[in-house]
């Protein structure tokens, strides 16, 4: 039996990193998975193997019609929805301080980082409480709850509005059976990761943050992940879970 036998879950950014580390982790635990990204052939890549218990869908988050897509893509071929994992974000490496930082960069981090969670609420929420309840994972990120000398300011306003938009999805839906949760992560060693941290000074100064002595891993997140899909998490509800190997912890 696996934790999640019988779920049906959508998971968007699932190209690549932890959107398909996820993908294969919920498929393993006996769910049957929508993974979406907007990279056709990535999402294609992450199901490959899967043997029909996922299916790929390309579409941007940051589009009403994609996103009503995704979800009727679920329905339409495993017959309900039980989790909606919100896993698409971007962080642009010239997203700096709000001094410096682009009208372009903020709109593009705003529109996927938040709109884009919005939009897969506004159409997958619907489709949960018709399946009698269900689980909203939102990722945020630990950024939202700390300051940081090196700034990511649009990156770090979009991750505490998922905080606080996953608090009112949580008041709202509960009542309907709907949980809501959001994790933030530490930095996890990611393709995404990696490329940002070429520079060996960035990356020396965020590793000497973390008191666990290292980046994390994209399962460190799946695992949290899975136990909020599943029915072990019923009574979990707009919480705020922070992974991050202690770093959000470390005064000095």
């Amino acid at each position: 039996m696996g934790r999640l036998d019988g779920k049906v879950a959508l998971i968007t950014g699932a190209g690549g990193g932890m959107g398909r580390v996820a993908t294969r982790a919920f498929v393993r635990e006996g769910a049957r998975v929508v993974a979406s990204d907007v990279r056709a052939a990535a999402a294609e890549e992450t199901v490959a193997g899967l043997d029909g218990q996922a299916v790929a869908v390309a579409g941007d988050v940051s589009k009403e019609a994609d996103v009503q897509r995704m979800v009727a893509t679920a329905v339409d071929r495993f017959g309900h929805l039980n989790v909606l994992y919100n896993n698409a974000g971007i962080f642009d490496e010239a997203d700096e301080s709000v001094l410096t930082t682009t009208e372009a960069i903020w709109d593009r981090t705003m529109a996927i980082n938040v709109r884009g969670i919005a939009f897969c609420c506004k159409h997958g929420i619907p489709a949960l409480i018709r399946a009698g309840g269900g689980s909203v994972i939102n990722i945020a990120s630990f950024v939202a709850l700390v300051g940081c000398s090196v700034p990511q300011d649009a990156y770090t306003a979009s991750k505490g509005a998922v905080i606080a938009l996953t608090k009112s999805l949580a008041v709202q839906f509960g009542p309907k059976n709907v949980r809501s949760n959001a994790i933030c992560p530490g930095p996890i060693e990611t393709a995404l990761m990696r490329d940002l941290l070429k520079d060996e000074t960035k990356k020396r100064v965020r590793l000497a943050r973390i008191p666990m002595g290292r980046f994390g891993q994209a399962e460190d997140v799946v695992s949290l992940a899975v136990y909020l899909a599943s029915d072990e998490s019923t009574w979990t509800n707009g919480a705020a879970l922070v992974v991050d190997g202690g770093i959000t912890s470390n005064y000095f």
